[in-house]
């Protein structure tokens, strides 16, 4: 019985090891691309990407937490973990700020944007497939954080959206602020998931359309 038991939760933590390998791997080589092809977007998006690392060991660690005692509150380190998350993507938001304000006054425009396009459509792939997964598991195991975890994957395909559609509209018709309309998207999720991950951290229960409530 304990072995049926345990699979949800090995298969939970295995996405979850899944994710932060995954987002190192996408940061690594968007951030490459981005900086070479001076894409402002993309290489936001990679940083991102490290963003999502940090964010995926706190979920790594409240699995193992939950496996334990479901009803257990946050660990010192997930509050840590969040705290730093949500410094992280307010950090991120401001450097995009600086980003578009310099790329307006040089009136500087990418190399290409392709990579923008296939990178995007790779995460869109991988991150509706592990959204499902998750909350199958989640549902599985009835259990809401993981569940929210799931719907949290939302924003970053709704990220992967906003770099590929700036990224085939620079490719297709070479508007100059697609980029920057682009990087301008990325702004209003990073500030979003910064404001989630600091409530997470004072106890609210709650992501992405689930139901907030209070533990502490």
């Amino acid at each position: 019985m304990k072995t049926r038991e345990n699979k949800p939760y090995k298969l939970a933590y295995r996405l979850s090891l899944f994710t932060i390998f995954y987002n190192i791997i996408e940061g690594i080589v968007s951030m490459i691309l981005g900086y070479e092809d001076e894409t402002l977007t993309l290489f936001g998006f990679g940083v991102d990407s490290f963003i999502e690392v940090m964010s995926g060991i706190g979920i790594a660690m409240m699995i193992l937490r939950i496996k334990q005692n479901p009803e257990s509150p946050k660990s010192t380190f997930e509050k840590k973990a969040l705290k730093i998350t949500g410094m992280s993507f307010y950090l991120l938001s401001g450097g995009l700020i600086l980003g578009i304000v310099l790329n307006i006054i040089k009136h500087h425009k990418p190399e290409t944007t392709l990579w923008g396009i296939i990178i995007s459509l790779v995460s869109v792939v991988v991150m509706v497939w592990l959204m499902n997964a998750k909350k199958n598991v989640g549902k599985k195991l009835q259990s809401e954080p993981i569940i929210a975890d799931a719907n949290c994957t939302k924003i970053c395909v709704y990220m992967s959206l906003v770099l590929l559609v700036s990224s085939l509209v620079y490719e297709l018709t070479g508007f100059a602020y697609a980029d920057v309309i682009g990087a301008a998207g990325l702004i209003y999720f990073s500030i979003s998931e910064g404001k989630e991950a600091f409530e997470k951290a004072k106890g609210k229960e709650c992501s992405c359309g689930v139901n907030c409530e209070t533990k502490y």
